[in-house]
């Protein structure tokens, strides 16, 4: 919201500044600095904006947020309230913030509401090789595990997403603590949606996922991936050719035969197309009921 005509209007003056403070509005601005105490500071106007370590965000006071998370917010939106606004001896205005007062009222208002199987957008913050981290709502994160992004097999979350990246993802669980899992794959269609795009004796292009002494894993699309006979000379990451020999809805199978990968480019972040939007889901199968192995996500049954 930071680039809205609403929010930059109250920023603008000491006077629209003073009326959020006095009706609790919500405010956004660019955080500019982060002193050696791990407080940020904001240029609200002619007014400075100071947000004490504590209330930079929600358990921060209580050890369960390390100080890399302040620091992260340098340069980035900022959402909070005004809590103060003080007055020096020499008549300079500071205006006194708190961004984990804005996330416990989005924990106690929005996230307290949502319940496993909810769909839910969300923006990615932050890239591990083990999973996304993504922000829910007010800057509360929650993970989106690598084996939660598709069913096709990926290297690392970067091949699916960048930092800033709004995706659509589902709610897996919300344990004792308020930690939020997420799950993505639900979202890109089943085998037979996905399959049903390709047939035997077509020519397709593919990206090559893996290489193994067995095959070479190659990905179709978001949630569909083929095996192809090994052959040397081909890396991770790249372009390739495919002939698609057969399909086997009863095996989830589909072989594939390389026909060209010398000349395929480095791949950057597949396209994804989702298959459902919004609602929520209570259980998802991936398989066609035909095929003798049996993936899917139950929603309703307890994560132990």
């Amino acid at each position: 919201m930071i680039n809205s005509g609403e929010m930059k209007a109250k920023i603008s003056s000491q006077k629209s500044l003073y009326e959020a403070y006095l009706n609790r509005e919500y405010i956004e601005a660019r955080a500019v600095m982060c002193d050696s105490g791990h407080n940020l500071h904001f240029r609200l106007g002619n007014i400075k904006g100071f947000m004490p370590r504590e209330e930079c965000a929600e358990g921060v006071k209580e050890g369960k947020v390390r100080d890399i998370a302040i620091i992260s917010r340098v340069n980035k939106p900022v959402g909070f309230y005004i809590e103060e606004i003080r007055t020096d001896s020499s008549g300079e205005k500071t205006a006194v913030l708190s961004r984990s007062a804005v996330q416990k009222q989005c924990r106690e208002e929005y996230i307290s509401s949502l319940t496993p199987g909810d769909i839910t957008e969300v923006r990615v913050s932050h890239i591990e090789p083990f999973g996304a981290f993504c922000d829910v709502a007010a800057g509360i994160t929650a993970l989106l595990p690598i084996d939660g992004i598709s069913v096709s097999r990926i290297p690392d979350p970067s091949a699916r997403f960048g930092v800033g990246d709004d995706i659509k993802t589902v709610i897996k669980n919300i344990d004792g603590d308020g930690r939020i899992t997420l799950t993505h794959k639900e979202l890109l269609g089943t085998w037979e949606e996905n399959v049903k795009n390709f047939k035997a004796g077509e020519t397709v292009t593919g990206i090559i996922r893996s290489v193994e002494p067995y095959g070479i894993f190659i990905e179709l699309a978001a949630n569909l991936a083929g095996l192809a006979e090994y052959v040397g000379n081909v890396s991770a990451g790249r372009s390739a050719s495919v002939f698609i020999k057969s399909i086997n809805p009863e095996k989830m199978k589909i072989k594939l035969i390389i026909v060209d990968a010398d000349g395929g480019c480095v791949c950057g972040k597949t396209e994804e197309k989702y298959f459902i939007t919004d609602g929520h889901i209570d259980f998802w199968q991936y398989s066609p009921e035909c095929s003798q192995k049996k993936i899917f996500t139950d929603f309703s049954a307890p994560i132990i």
